[in-house]
Protein backbone atom coordinates (compact mmCIF):
# COMPACT_ATOMS: atom_id res chain seq x y z
CA UNK A 1 0.00 0.00 0.00
CA UNK A 2 1.20 3.20 -0.96
CA UNK A 3 1.90 6.17 1.35
CA UNK A 4 -1.12 7.90 -0.47
CA UNK A 5 -3.16 4.91 0.14
CA UNK A 6 -2.46 4.75 3.45
CA UNK A 7 -3.13 8.61 3.96
CA UNK A 8 -6.68 7.68 2.55
CA UNK A 9 -7.47 5.00 4.63
CA UNK A 10 -6.91 7.00 7.18
CA UNK A 11 -8.69 10.02 6.52
CA UNK A 12 -11.80 7.50 6.03
CA UNK A 13 -10.92 5.75 9.50
CA UNK A 14 -11.53 9.49 10.75
CA UNK A 15 -14.90 9.83 8.87
CA UNK A 16 -16.10 6.99 9.86
CA UNK A 17 -15.28 7.42 14.04
CA UNK A 18 -16.77 10.91 13.66
CA UNK A 19 -19.66 9.25 11.95
CA UNK A 20 -20.48 7.00 14.82
CA UNK A 21 -19.11 10.06 17.33
CA UNK A 22 -21.36 12.90 16.09
CA UNK A 23 -24.81 12.23 16.89
CA UNK A 24 -24.51 11.61 20.21
CA UNK A 25 -23.46 15.36 20.53
CA UNK A 26 -25.87 16.31 18.42
CA UNK A 27 -28.71 14.77 20.10
CA UNK A 28 -31.24 15.87 22.26
CA UNK A 29 -28.66 15.28 25.18
CA UNK A 30 -26.17 17.43 23.53
CA UNK A 31 -26.24 20.04 25.72
CA UNK A 32 -25.41 17.76 28.96
CA UNK A 33 -23.36 15.74 26.63
CA UNK A 34 -21.25 18.81 25.40
CA UNK A 35 -20.88 19.97 29.25
CA UNK A 36 -19.52 16.83 30.13
CA UNK A 37 -16.84 16.59 27.54
CA UNK A 38 -16.07 20.51 28.36
CA UNK A 39 -15.45 20.07 32.08
CA UNK A 40 -13.41 16.78 31.12
CA UNK A 41 -11.04 18.75 28.95
CA UNK A 42 -10.52 21.68 31.56
CA UNK A 43 -9.44 19.17 34.33
CA UNK A 44 -6.82 17.62 31.66
CA UNK A 45 -6.11 20.81 31.22
CA UNK A 46 -5.58 21.25 35.22
CA UNK A 47 -3.92 18.25 35.47
CA UNK A 48 -0.99 19.07 32.87
CA UNK A 49 -1.03 22.81 34.61
CA UNK A 50 -0.80 20.64 37.76
CA UNK A 51 2.26 18.95 36.25
CA UNK A 52 4.09 22.07 35.17
CA UNK A 53 4.22 22.78 38.92
CA UNK A 54 5.57 19.65 40.39
CA UNK A 55 8.47 20.52 37.48
CA UNK A 56 9.17 23.63 39.02
CA UNK A 57 9.24 22.32 42.34
CA UNK A 58 11.42 19.46 41.51
CA UNK A 59 14.42 22.21 40.71
CA UNK A 60 13.43 23.57 44.38
CA UNK A 61 13.26 20.77 46.50
CA UNK A 62 16.79 18.73 44.69
CA UNK A 63 18.44 21.88 44.92
CA UNK A 64 17.35 22.33 48.84
CA UNK A 65 18.96 18.55 49.06
CA UNK A 66 22.23 19.32 47.49
CA UNK A 67 22.81 22.74 49.27
CA UNK A 68 21.81 21.18 52.48
CA UNK A 69 18.76 24.07 52.62
CA UNK A 70 16.70 22.64 55.66
CA UNK A 71 14.22 25.35 55.79
CA UNK A 72 13.69 25.52 52.24
CA UNK A 73 13.58 21.63 52.13
CA UNK A 74 10.57 21.88 54.82
CA UNK A 75 9.16 24.90 52.71
CA UNK A 76 8.71 22.57 49.90
CA UNK A 77 7.47 19.62 51.53
CA UNK A 78 4.39 21.34 52.86
CA UNK A 79 3.70 22.64 49.34
CA UNK A 80 4.15 19.36 47.81
CA UNK A 81 1.23 18.58 50.37
CA UNK A 82 -1.13 20.93 48.62
CA UNK A 83 -0.02 20.11 45.35
CA UNK A 84 -0.87 16.50 45.87
CA UNK A 85 -4.06 17.08 47.31
CA UNK A 86 -4.90 19.26 44.21
CA UNK A 87 -3.80 16.72 42.25
CA UNK A 88 -6.09 13.91 43.63
CA UNK A 89 -9.12 16.25 43.81
CA UNK A 90 -8.70 16.79 39.65
CA UNK A 91 -7.95 13.08 38.86
CA UNK A 92 -10.67 11.59 41.11
CA UNK A 93 -13.52 14.10 39.52
CA UNK A 94 -11.37 13.49 35.82
CA UNK A 95 -11.98 9.73 36.53
CA UNK A 96 -15.79 10.35 37.39
CA UNK A 97 -16.86 12.54 35.15
CA UNK A 98 -15.20 10.62 32.39
CA UNK A 99 -16.74 7.28 32.96
CA UNK A 100 -20.53 9.73 33.19
CA UNK A 101 -20.12 10.52 29.89
CA UNK A 102 -19.00 6.98 28.86
CA UNK A 103 -21.70 5.59 30.44
CA UNK A 104 -24.00 8.22 29.05
CA UNK A 105 -23.30 7.80 25.98
CA UNK A 106 -23.16 4.03 25.66
CA UNK A 107 -27.15 4.33 27.06
CA UNK A 108 -27.91 6.77 24.20
CA UNK A 109 -26.45 4.57 21.76
CA UNK A 110 -27.77 1.50 22.58
CA UNK A 111 -31.01 2.74 22.85
CA UNK A 112 -30.27 4.36 19.07
CA UNK A 113 -28.77 1.08 17.87
CA UNK A 114 -31.87 -1.22 19.67
CA UNK A 115 -34.55 0.90 18.13
CA UNK A 116 -33.14 0.73 14.65
CA UNK A 117 -32.25 -3.20 15.13
CA UNK A 118 -36.06 -3.29 16.48
CA UNK A 119 -37.78 -1.35 13.80
CA UNK A 120 -39.18 -2.81 10.85
CA UNK A 121 -38.18 -6.21 10.60
CA UNK A 122 -34.47 -4.85 10.58
CA UNK A 123 -33.46 -7.75 12.81
CA UNK A 124 -34.74 -10.03 10.92
CA UNK A 125 -33.67 -8.97 7.49
CA UNK A 126 -30.65 -8.47 8.65
CA UNK A 127 -30.13 -12.46 8.99
CA UNK A 128 -31.75 -13.10 5.71
CA UNK A 129 -29.01 -10.73 3.89
CA UNK A 130 -26.42 -12.23 5.96
CA UNK A 131 -27.14 -15.58 5.04
CA UNK A 132 -27.50 -14.92 1.61
CA UNK A 133 -24.27 -12.89 1.19
CA UNK A 134 -20.73 -15.20 -0.02
CA UNK A 135 -18.96 -15.97 2.94
CA UNK A 136 -15.67 -14.91 3.16
CA UNK A 137 -12.79 -18.05 2.23
CA UNK A 138 -10.79 -17.51 5.16
CA UNK A 139 -13.08 -17.52 7.75
CA UNK A 140 -16.56 -18.94 6.50
CA UNK A 141 -18.16 -15.37 7.51
CA UNK A 142 -20.07 -13.39 5.50
CA UNK A 143 -18.06 -10.23 4.45
CA UNK A 144 -20.60 -7.68 3.48
CA UNK A 145 -22.98 -8.42 6.37
CA UNK A 146 -22.25 -7.72 10.03
CA UNK A 147 -22.52 -10.91 12.54
CA UNK A 148 -23.69 -11.09 15.72
CA UNK A 149 -25.12 -7.96 15.92
CA UNK A 150 -25.94 -8.42 19.68
CA UNK A 151 -22.42 -8.27 20.17
CA UNK A 152 -22.27 -5.47 18.08
CA UNK A 153 -24.79 -3.82 20.30
CA UNK A 154 -23.98 -5.06 23.80
CA UNK A 155 -19.78 -5.42 23.43
CA UNK A 156 -18.70 -2.93 20.76
CA UNK A 157 -20.49 0.06 21.69
CA UNK A 158 -19.14 0.15 25.06
CA UNK A 159 -15.84 -0.10 23.90
CA UNK A 160 -16.06 2.17 21.00
CA UNK A 161 -17.79 5.14 24.23
CA UNK A 162 -14.76 4.01 26.55
CA UNK A 163 -11.84 3.90 23.73
CA UNK A 164 -13.15 6.93 22.07
CA UNK A 165 -13.17 9.34 25.26
CA UNK A 166 -9.84 7.91 26.45
CA UNK A 167 -7.83 8.17 23.35
CA UNK A 168 -9.12 11.61 22.55
CA UNK A 169 -8.11 12.61 25.96
CA UNK A 170 -4.90 10.91 26.14
CA UNK A 171 -4.35 12.89 22.21
CA UNK A 172 -5.57 16.26 23.76
CA UNK A 173 -3.48 15.38 27.18
CA UNK A 174 -0.47 14.95 24.97
CA UNK A 175 -0.51 17.69 22.70
CA UNK A 176 -1.15 20.08 25.97
CA UNK A 177 1.35 18.61 27.83
CA UNK A 178 3.70 19.18 24.74
CA UNK A 179 2.95 22.63 24.74
CA UNK A 180 3.67 23.14 28.28
CA UNK A 181 6.64 21.39 28.07
CA UNK A 182 8.38 22.24 25.26
CA UNK A 183 9.69 25.91 26.33
CA UNK A 184 10.62 24.60 29.49
CA UNK A 185 13.19 21.80 27.83
CA UNK A 186 14.55 23.97 25.68
CA UNK A 187 15.25 26.82 28.07
CA UNK A 188 16.72 24.28 30.43
CA UNK A 189 18.36 22.06 27.69
CA UNK A 190 21.05 24.78 26.51
CA UNK A 191 23.07 24.79 23.26
CA UNK A 192 24.89 21.37 22.24
CA UNK A 193 28.59 22.66 20.77
CA UNK A 194 30.64 20.69 18.54
CA UNK A 195 33.69 20.88 16.00
CA UNK A 196 33.22 19.09 12.88
CA UNK A 197 35.67 19.33 10.03
CA UNK A 198 37.12 22.32 11.78
CA UNK A 199 33.90 24.47 11.79
CA UNK A 200 32.20 24.70 15.24
CA UNK A 201 28.59 24.19 15.23
CA UNK A 202 25.79 24.59 18.57
CA UNK A 203 22.18 23.06 18.28
CA UNK A 204 20.04 25.21 20.59
CA UNK A 205 17.46 23.40 22.33
CA UNK A 206 19.46 20.09 22.50
CA UNK A 207 17.52 17.96 24.70
CA UNK A 208 14.12 19.06 22.41
CA UNK A 209 15.81 17.41 19.36
CA UNK A 210 16.88 14.30 21.12
CA UNK A 211 13.32 14.02 22.69
CA UNK A 212 11.72 14.68 19.26
CA UNK A 213 14.04 11.71 17.41
CA UNK A 214 13.69 9.41 20.28
CA UNK A 215 9.81 10.06 20.04
CA UNK A 216 9.29 10.09 16.35
CA UNK A 217 11.95 6.67 15.49
CA UNK A 218 10.30 4.58 18.65
CA UNK A 219 6.60 5.49 16.63
CA UNK A 220 7.69 4.47 13.56
CA UNK A 221 9.30 1.65 14.50
CA UNK A 222 6.29 0.69 16.79
CA UNK A 223 3.82 1.04 14.04
CA UNK A 224 5.44 -1.43 12.00
CA UNK A 225 5.77 -4.25 14.16
CA UNK A 226 1.88 -3.68 15.93
CA UNK A 227 -0.22 -3.41 12.95
CA UNK A 228 -0.93 -6.82 12.91
CA UNK A 229 -3.28 -6.16 16.15
CA UNK A 230 -5.76 -4.67 13.85
CA UNK A 231 -6.94 -7.21 12.04
CA UNK A 232 -6.86 -9.50 14.71
CA UNK A 233 -8.47 -7.80 17.22
CA UNK A 234 -11.31 -7.52 14.71
CA UNK A 235 -11.41 -10.98 13.87
CA UNK A 236 -10.99 -12.41 17.78
CA UNK A 237 -14.14 -10.22 18.70
CA UNK A 238 -15.92 -12.41 15.88
CA UNK A 239 -14.23 -15.66 16.38
CA UNK A 240 -14.90 -15.12 19.97
CA UNK A 241 -19.18 -14.15 19.04
CA UNK A 242 -19.39 -17.27 17.28
CA UNK A 243 -18.45 -19.55 19.69
CA UNK A 244 -20.46 -17.96 22.02
CA UNK A 245 -23.37 -17.84 19.73
CA UNK A 246 -23.21 -21.56 18.97
CA UNK A 247 -23.32 -22.64 22.56
CA UNK A 248 -26.71 -20.75 23.00
CA UNK A 249 -28.26 -22.40 20.35
CA UNK A 250 -27.23 -25.64 21.63
CA UNK A 251 -28.96 -24.06 24.96
CA UNK A 252 -32.38 -23.82 23.02
CA UNK A 253 -32.18 -26.87 20.97
CA UNK A 254 -30.81 -28.83 24.17
CA UNK A 255 -33.93 -31.32 24.02
CA UNK A 256 -33.36 -31.69 20.17
CA UNK A 257 -29.96 -31.94 20.08
CA UNK A 258 -30.41 -34.66 23.65
CA UNK A 259 -32.75 -36.76 21.55
CA UNK A 260 -30.95 -37.13 18.24
CA UNK A 261 -27.96 -38.60 20.79
CA UNK A 262 -25.65 -35.14 19.05
CA UNK A 263 -23.54 -34.59 21.23
CA UNK A 264 -20.37 -35.61 19.99
CA UNK A 265 -21.60 -33.44 16.74
CA UNK A 266 -22.22 -30.54 18.90
CA UNK A 267 -18.55 -31.23 20.72
CA UNK A 268 -16.71 -31.07 17.71
CA UNK A 269 -18.54 -28.12 16.32
CA UNK A 270 -17.53 -26.14 19.64
CA UNK A 271 -14.10 -27.73 19.22
CA UNK A 272 -13.57 -26.23 15.98
CA UNK A 273 -15.07 -22.58 16.69
CA UNK A 274 -13.25 -23.12 19.77
CA UNK A 275 -10.02 -23.84 18.03
CA UNK A 276 -10.24 -20.63 15.81
CA UNK A 277 -10.64 -18.42 18.76
CA UNK A 278 -7.68 -19.85 20.23
CA UNK A 279 -5.35 -20.05 17.04
CA UNK A 280 -6.48 -16.44 16.49
CA UNK A 281 -5.67 -15.44 20.16
CA UNK A 282 -2.32 -17.10 19.59
CA UNK A 283 -1.35 -15.03 17.06
CA UNK A 284 -2.68 -12.08 18.83
CA UNK A 285 -0.29 -13.05 21.89
CA UNK A 286 2.54 -13.18 19.77
CA UNK A 287 1.72 -10.13 18.21
CA UNK A 288 1.31 -8.12 21.43
CA UNK A 289 4.50 -10.06 22.61
CA UNK A 290 6.42 -8.31 20.02
CA UNK A 291 5.57 -4.85 20.52
CA UNK A 292 5.18 -5.06 24.29
CA UNK A 293 9.57 -6.11 23.99
CA UNK A 294 9.62 -2.59 21.99
CA UNK A 295 7.25 -0.83 23.84
CA UNK A 296 9.37 -2.24 27.22
CA UNK A 297 12.68 -1.56 25.93
CA UNK A 298 11.58 2.08 24.75
CA UNK A 299 9.73 3.01 28.16
CA UNK A 300 12.86 1.59 30.57
CA UNK A 301 15.63 3.45 27.88
CA UNK A 302 13.63 6.42 28.04
CA UNK A 303 13.87 6.75 32.13
CA UNK A 304 18.16 6.98 32.36
CA UNK A 305 18.23 8.84 28.10
CA UNK A 306 18.19 12.46 29.62
CA UNK A 307 20.25 11.69 32.32
CA UNK A 308 22.52 9.88 29.83
CA UNK A 309 22.65 13.28 27.73
CA UNK A 310 22.46 15.78 30.56
CA UNK A 311 25.14 13.96 32.74
CA UNK A 312 28.22 16.06 31.24
CA UNK A 313 26.85 19.72 32.09
CA UNK A 314 26.38 18.21 35.65
CA UNK A 315 29.41 16.63 36.53
CA UNK A 316 30.84 20.20 34.68
CA UNK A 317 29.37 21.94 37.57
CA UNK A 318 27.12 23.82 34.84
CA UNK A 319 23.88 22.68 36.41
CA UNK A 320 23.22 21.62 39.92
CA UNK A 321 21.01 18.33 40.73
CA UNK A 322 17.77 20.24 41.06
CA UNK A 323 18.31 21.19 37.32
CA UNK A 324 19.16 17.72 36.29
CA UNK A 325 16.03 16.46 38.19
CA UNK A 326 14.03 19.44 35.94
CA UNK A 327 15.83 18.74 32.56
CA UNK A 328 14.59 14.48 33.56
CA UNK A 329 10.79 15.70 33.96
CA UNK A 330 10.38 18.18 31.21
CA UNK A 331 12.19 15.48 29.04
CA UNK A 332 9.65 12.58 30.20
CA UNK A 333 6.51 14.85 29.75
CA UNK A 334 7.84 15.74 25.97
CA UNK A 335 8.63 12.19 25.38
CA UNK A 336 5.95 10.92 26.95
CA UNK A 337 3.73 13.38 24.94
CA UNK A 338 5.57 13.01 21.74
CA UNK A 339 5.30 8.69 22.42
CA UNK A 340 1.67 8.46 22.91
CA UNK A 341 1.35 6.82 19.66
CA UNK A 342 3.73 4.11 21.15
CA UNK A 343 2.15 4.07 24.61
CA UNK A 344 -1.66 3.77 22.36
CA UNK A 345 -0.73 1.48 19.93
CA UNK A 346 -2.57 -1.66 21.55
CA UNK A 347 -5.61 0.71 22.43
CA UNK A 348 -5.54 2.28 18.94
CA UNK A 349 -5.71 -1.34 17.47
CA UNK A 350 -8.27 -2.32 19.45
CA UNK A 351 -10.52 1.24 18.69
CA UNK A 352 -10.01 0.98 14.90
CA UNK A 353 -11.27 -2.95 15.07
CA UNK A 354 -14.22 -1.82 17.28
CA UNK A 355 -15.23 1.29 14.78
CA UNK A 356 -14.64 -0.49 11.33
CA UNK A 357 -17.09 -3.26 13.03
CA UNK A 358 -19.59 -0.67 14.35
CA UNK A 359 -18.92 1.18 10.63
CA UNK A 360 -20.17 -2.55 9.15
CA UNK A 361 -23.37 -2.40 11.17
CA UNK A 362 -24.22 1.19 10.32
CA UNK A 363 -23.48 0.22 6.56
CA UNK A 364 -26.03 -2.76 7.20
CA UNK A 365 -28.67 -0.89 7.94
CA UNK A 366 -28.15 1.86 5.66
CA UNK A 367 -28.15 -1.02 3.11
CA UNK A 368 -31.61 -2.39 3.63
CA UNK A 369 -34.55 -1.37 1.28
CA UNK A 370 -36.61 1.17 3.57
CA UNK A 371 -39.72 -1.21 5.33
CA UNK A 372 -40.93 -3.34 2.11
CA UNK A 373 -40.97 -0.03 -0.28
CA UNK A 374 -40.69 -2.58 -3.41
CA UNK A 375 -44.34 -4.19 -2.19
CA UNK A 376 -47.04 -1.60 -2.10
CA UNK A 377 -48.95 -2.38 0.47
CA UNK A 378 -52.24 -1.00 1.42
CA UNK A 379 -55.13 -1.88 3.86
CA UNK A 380 -58.50 -3.44 2.66
CA UNK A 381 -61.62 -5.94 3.64
CA UNK A 382 -60.49 -8.36 0.78
CA UNK A 383 -56.86 -9.83 -0.01
CA UNK A 384 -55.72 -8.83 -3.26
CA UNK A 385 -52.17 -8.73 -5.67
CA UNK A 386 -50.99 -7.78 -8.71
CA UNK A 387 -47.58 -8.38 -10.27
CA UNK A 388 -46.80 -10.05 -7.07
CA UNK A 389 -42.76 -11.19 -7.37
CA UNK A 390 -41.19 -13.50 -5.41
CA UNK A 391 -37.80 -13.98 -4.85
CA UNK A 392 -35.45 -15.64 -2.63
CA UNK A 393 -32.13 -13.19 -1.15
CA UNK A 394 -29.96 -15.18 -3.63
CA UNK A 395 -32.37 -13.68 -5.83
CA UNK A 396 -33.62 -16.81 -7.14
CA UNK A 397 -37.26 -15.84 -8.32
CA UNK A 398 -39.87 -18.26 -7.18
CA UNK A 399 -43.40 -16.55 -8.48
CA UNK A 400 -43.57 -14.14 -11.00
CA UNK A 401 -46.47 -11.92 -11.91
CA UNK A 402 -48.47 -13.67 -9.35
CA UNK A 403 -52.41 -12.80 -8.65
CA UNK A 404 -53.88 -13.80 -5.58
CA UNK A 405 -57.37 -12.87 -4.40
CA UNK A 406 -59.38 -14.07 -1.47
CA UNK A 407 -62.87 -12.19 0.30
CA UNK A 408 -63.82 -12.68 3.52
CA UNK A 409 -65.84 -16.19 3.82
CA UNK A 410 -62.77 -17.88 2.03
CA UNK A 411 -61.23 -21.17 3.73
CA UNK A 412 -58.05 -21.17 1.89
CA UNK A 413 -55.55 -24.54 1.55
CA UNK A 414 -52.32 -23.46 -0.36
CA UNK A 415 -50.07 -26.08 -0.79
CA UNK A 416 -47.24 -27.21 -3.04
CA UNK A 417 -44.09 -29.38 -2.82
CA UNK A 418 -41.38 -28.63 -0.03
CA UNK A 419 -39.30 -25.52 -0.84
CA UNK A 420 -41.79 -24.09 -3.18
CA UNK A 421 -42.36 -20.80 -1.14
CA UNK A 422 -45.41 -21.50 0.74
CA UNK A 423 -44.31 -19.54 3.93
CA UNK A 424 -42.41 -17.09 1.77
CA UNK A 425 -45.49 -16.23 0.38
CA UNK A 426 -46.93 -16.10 3.87
CA UNK A 427 -44.06 -13.54 4.82
CA UNK A 428 -44.79 -11.53 1.49
CA UNK A 429 -48.28 -11.20 2.96
CA UNK A 430 -47.19 -10.12 6.19
CA UNK A 431 -45.18 -7.21 5.12
CA UNK A 432 -41.78 -8.53 6.26
CA UNK A 433 -40.58 -10.33 3.23
CA UNK A 434 -37.54 -7.68 2.00
CA UNK A 435 -37.47 -9.29 -1.55
CA UNK A 436 -40.86 -8.89 -2.98
CA UNK A 437 -42.41 -6.39 -5.45
CA UNK A 438 -45.70 -5.69 -6.77
CA UNK A 439 -49.22 -4.25 -4.91
CA UNK A 440 -50.89 -5.95 -2.25
CA UNK A 441 -54.43 -5.03 -0.45
CA UNK A 442 -54.23 -6.79 3.01
CA UNK A 443 -57.31 -7.03 4.87
CA UNK A 444 -56.56 -4.65 8.38
CA UNK A 445 -56.67 -7.09 11.65
CA UNK A 446 -54.90 -10.01 10.21
CA UNK A 447 -52.90 -12.40 12.38
CA UNK A 448 -50.18 -14.88 11.45
CA UNK A 449 -49.41 -18.42 13.22
CA UNK A 450 -46.42 -19.37 12.66
CA UNK A 451 -44.89 -23.06 12.52
CA UNK A 452 -42.80 -22.44 15.43
CA UNK A 453 -44.38 -19.54 17.61
CA UNK A 454 -42.71 -17.76 19.91
CA UNK A 455 -43.22 -16.95 23.43
CA UNK A 456 -41.04 -14.61 26.01
CA UNK A 457 -39.95 -16.08 29.21
CA UNK A 458 -41.82 -15.04 31.80
CA UNK A 459 -45.49 -15.22 33.36
CA UNK A 460 -48.31 -17.26 31.09
CA UNK A 461 -50.38 -14.47 30.68
CA UNK A 462 -47.42 -12.90 29.01
CA UNK A 463 -46.80 -15.03 26.72
CA UNK A 464 -50.79 -15.70 25.92
CA UNK A 465 -50.91 -12.34 25.32
CA UNK A 466 -47.93 -11.30 23.61
CA UNK A 467 -46.60 -9.02 22.31
CA UNK A 468 -49.49 -7.18 23.75
CA UNK A 469 -49.61 -6.21 27.54
CA UNK A 470 -51.50 -8.77 29.52
CA UNK A 471 -53.47 -6.45 31.64
CA UNK A 472 -55.23 -5.48 28.61
CA UNK A 473 -57.23 -8.77 28.77
CA UNK A 474 -59.01 -9.90 31.42
CA UNK A 475 -58.60 -13.13 33.08
CA UNK A 476 -61.84 -15.31 31.91
CA UNK A 477 -60.73 -13.84 28.40
CA UNK A 478 -57.25 -15.61 29.43
CA UNK A 479 -58.82 -18.88 30.27
CA UNK A 480 -61.61 -18.89 27.98
CA UNK A 481 -59.09 -18.71 25.09
CA UNK A 482 -56.82 -21.14 26.53
CA UNK A 483 -59.93 -23.52 26.99
CA UNK A 484 -60.86 -24.00 23.36
CA UNK A 485 -57.17 -24.58 22.40
CA UNK A 486 -57.41 -27.34 24.35
CA UNK A 487 -55.33 -26.07 26.97
CA UNK A 488 -57.57 -26.66 30.26
CA UNK A 489 -54.89 -27.43 32.13
CA UNK A 490 -52.84 -24.23 31.86
CA UNK A 491 -56.21 -22.18 33.33
CA UNK A 492 -54.69 -22.58 36.29
CA UNK A 493 -50.91 -21.49 35.62
CA UNK A 494 -51.56 -17.77 33.97
CA UNK A 495 -49.11 -16.12 37.09
CA UNK A 496 -46.38 -19.21 36.41
CA UNK A 497 -43.03 -17.78 35.51
CA UNK A 498 -41.67 -20.12 32.78
CA UNK A 499 -39.74 -20.77 29.81
CA UNK A 500 -42.56 -21.77 27.98
CA UNK A 501 -40.58 -22.44 24.70
CA UNK A 502 -39.02 -25.09 26.38
CA UNK A 503 -41.08 -26.75 29.04
CA UNK A 504 -44.54 -27.00 26.45
CA UNK A 505 -44.28 -29.68 24.01
CA UNK A 506 -44.57 -28.81 20.01
CA UNK A 507 -48.25 -29.54 19.95
CA UNK A 508 -48.94 -27.55 23.71
CA UNK A 509 -47.01 -24.18 22.02
CA UNK A 510 -49.15 -24.63 18.92
CA UNK A 511 -52.01 -24.98 20.80
CA UNK A 512 -51.21 -21.63 22.73
CA UNK A 513 -50.20 -19.90 19.74
CA UNK A 514 -54.23 -20.75 18.56
CA UNK A 515 -55.35 -19.47 21.73
CA UNK A 516 -53.52 -16.28 21.19
CA UNK A 517 -55.72 -16.12 18.01
CA UNK A 518 -58.80 -16.86 20.05
CA UNK A 519 -57.65 -14.48 22.61
CA UNK A 520 -57.16 -11.30 20.20
CA UNK A 521 -59.66 -11.86 17.38
CA UNK A 522 -58.79 -11.36 14.85
CA UNK A 523 -60.98 -10.89 10.96
CA UNK A 524 -58.26 -13.02 8.95
CA UNK A 525 -55.75 -15.50 10.20
CA UNK A 526 -53.01 -16.85 8.16
CA UNK A 527 -51.67 -20.40 9.45
CA UNK A 528 -48.56 -22.17 9.02
CA UNK A 529 -48.74 -25.11 9.49
CA UNK A 530 -50.23 -24.25 13.09
CA UNK A 531 -51.40 -27.45 13.80
CA UNK A 532 -48.95 -29.92 12.46
CA UNK A 533 -47.71 -30.94 15.99
CA UNK A 534 -51.25 -32.39 16.75
CA UNK A 535 -52.59 -35.75 16.51
CA UNK A 536 -56.01 -35.51 14.11
CA UNK A 537 -58.46 -35.54 16.70
CA UNK A 538 -57.30 -32.40 18.30
CA UNK A 539 -56.44 -30.75 14.78
CA UNK A 540 -59.98 -31.35 13.78
CA UNK A 541 -61.24 -29.59 17.07
CA UNK A 542 -58.86 -26.58 16.69
CA UNK A 543 -59.60 -26.05 13.26
CA UNK A 544 -63.28 -26.44 13.55
CA UNK A 545 -63.04 -23.56 16.28
CA UNK A 546 -60.60 -21.02 14.25
CA UNK A 547 -63.03 -21.78 11.13
CA UNK A 548 -66.06 -20.90 13.68
CA UNK A 549 -64.30 -17.83 14.29
CA UNK A 550 -63.58 -16.09 11.31
CA UNK A 551 -67.14 -17.21 10.00
CA UNK A 552 -68.45 -15.01 13.43
CA UNK A 553 -66.45 -11.98 12.38
CA UNK A 554 -66.57 -11.63 8.95
CA UNK A 555 -63.31 -13.06 8.28
CA UNK A 556 -61.54 -15.76 6.17
CA UNK A 557 -58.71 -18.36 6.69
CA UNK A 558 -55.86 -19.19 4.93
CA UNK A 559 -53.98 -22.33 5.62
CA UNK A 560 -50.56 -24.21 4.66
CA UNK A 561 -51.03 -27.68 5.75
CA UNK A 562 -50.01 -30.93 4.40
CA UNK A 563 -52.38 -33.70 5.89
CA UNK A 564 -54.57 -34.97 3.49
CA UNK A 565 -57.61 -34.19 6.00
CA UNK A 566 -57.19 -30.82 6.06
CA UNK A 567 -58.80 -30.07 2.63
CA UNK A 568 -62.22 -30.70 4.84
CA UNK A 569 -61.74 -27.80 6.38
CA UNK A 570 -60.82 -25.30 3.02
CA UNK A 571 -63.40 -24.43 0.47
CA UNK A 572 -60.64 -23.29 -2.27
CA UNK A 573 -57.04 -24.32 -2.83
CA UNK A 574 -53.88 -21.97 -4.04
CA UNK A 575 -50.76 -24.83 -5.69
CA UNK A 576 -47.85 -23.79 -6.24
CA UNK A 577 -46.57 -26.15 -9.33
CA UNK A 578 -43.52 -25.92 -10.55
CA UNK A 579 -42.41 -24.58 -13.91
CA UNK A 580 -40.05 -26.05 -16.36
CA UNK A 581 -36.55 -25.46 -16.58
CA UNK A 582 -35.66 -22.39 -18.40
CA UNK A 583 -39.01 -20.68 -17.18
CA UNK A 584 -38.41 -17.02 -15.60
CA UNK A 585 -39.56 -18.43 -12.08
CA UNK A 586 -39.15 -21.68 -10.72
CA UNK A 587 -43.58 -21.47 -9.62
CA UNK A 588 -46.61 -20.75 -11.09
CA UNK A 589 -50.07 -19.84 -8.51
CA UNK A 590 -53.06 -22.29 -10.02
CA UNK A 591 -56.26 -21.31 -7.72
CA UNK A 592 -59.31 -23.89 -8.13
CA UNK A 593 -62.33 -24.45 -5.81
CA UNK A 594 -62.24 -27.69 -3.65
CA UNK A 595 -65.16 -30.30 -3.24
CA UNK A 596 -67.19 -29.84 0.18
CA UNK A 597 -66.76 -32.55 2.75
CA UNK A 598 -68.35 -32.87 5.79
CA UNK A 599 -66.23 -31.75 8.89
Amino acid sequence: MTLTQKFSDFKSFLAHAWALTRPYFASEHKWKARAWLAAIIALNLALVYMSVLFNDWNKLFYDALQNKNASVFWAQLGRFTYLAFGFIVIAVYKFYLTQLLELRWRAWMTSHYLERWLSNQAFYKLELARFASQPDAASGQSGKNPDNPDQRIQEDINQFTTDTISLSMGLLNAVVTLASFVGILWGLSGGFAFTLAGSSFNIPGFMVWMAVLYSVAGSVLTHYIGRPLIKLNFVQQRLEADFRHHMVRVREYSESIALDRGEPVERGQLASRFGRVLGNSLALIKAQKNLIWFTSFFGQAAVVFPFLVAAPRFFSGAIQLGELMQISSAFGQVQGALSWFVDSYSNLAGWRATTDRLTSFEASFQALSPANKALVATDSEALNSSDLQLALPDGTLLLDQAHLSAQAGDHILLQGPSGAGKSTLFRALAGIWPYATGHLQRPEGSMFIPQRPYFPNGPLRDALAYPQNPALFGDDDLKNALEQALLPGLTERLNEVGAWSQTLSGGEQQRLAVARVLLKKPTWIFADEATSALDETSEHLVYKTLLAHVDSVQGAIISIAHKPGMAAFHSRQWTLEKLPPGALARFTLRSNALPSQGT
